[in-house]
């Protein structure tokens, strides 16, 4: 029955969703107008969603399928759909939204639609990380009947573990530091372990 409620829930959201364009180009709105997604509209917010809007662009340009990620797409049958919880400012997201929107360009079987997470708690609630409400989240939801499929994120495992392990230190690096040392972690993996993790799990629904 539980399953059941949030795969309602599921259906009701998607209708509320967007598309990735419509996504990108909200967060050119806002920046025009000095704002960005969610309640919080500090300079800090604002500096990370302009840094994130260059990141995505580069990403969108970059991103080269790996050859087995390749392949593995065209034995996909059925159709699905990726909905995304994101937030405009979120540096985790600029890195993987990106990535994950190639892959399912990859495909017409797959399909993206974008909601934010400080609108939708009552989605985001059902899908927490250590009982945190990390994005990005990308939740697998079935075409043909609703059913959920399953879902990945925030990140990838070496970040998350990086993240924890932050989180235990009883004195953690200032953030600035941290994000810094993420940013470069993505850098240097060329978006290797974005496809290979997301792709497994994706593979497993199919």
């Amino acid at each position: 029955m539980k399953n059941e409620s949030l795969e309602h829930l599921l259906k009701k959201t998607l209708q509320k969703a967007q598309s990735y364009e419509a996504y990108r180009s909200m967060i050119s709105d806002l920046l025009a107008d000095g704002r960005t997604t969610g309640p919080v509209q500090t300079e800090d917010y604002i500096h990370y969603t302009n840094l994130n809007k260059v990141r995505m662009e580069r990403l969108d340009k970059t991103t080269k399928l790996l050859p087995e990620i390749s392949e593995g797409l065209t034995q996909i049958k059925s159709r699905i759909t990726l909905l995304v919880i994101t937030e405009a400012w979120c540096g985790d997201a600029a890195q993987v939204i990106p990535v994950i929107q190639k892959i399912a360009d990859g495909t017409k079987h797959l399909d993206t639609r974008f909601i934010l997470r400080d609108e939708h708690p009552e989605v985001m609630d059902h899908f927490l990380t250590h009982g945190s409400r990390s994005i990005p989240f990308f939740i697998g939801i079935s075409q043909e009947d609703g059913r959920l499929l399953g879902h990945w994120g925030p990140r990838p495992v070496a970040i998350q573990d990086m993240v924890m392990a932050r989180k235990k230190d009883s004195d953690p690096i200032p953030y600035e530091e941290f994000s810094i040392l993420v940013q470069k972690w993505y850098a240097k993996d060329k978006t290797i372990s974005i496809q290979k993790e997301f792709c497994s799990t994706l593979f497993s629904w199919v």
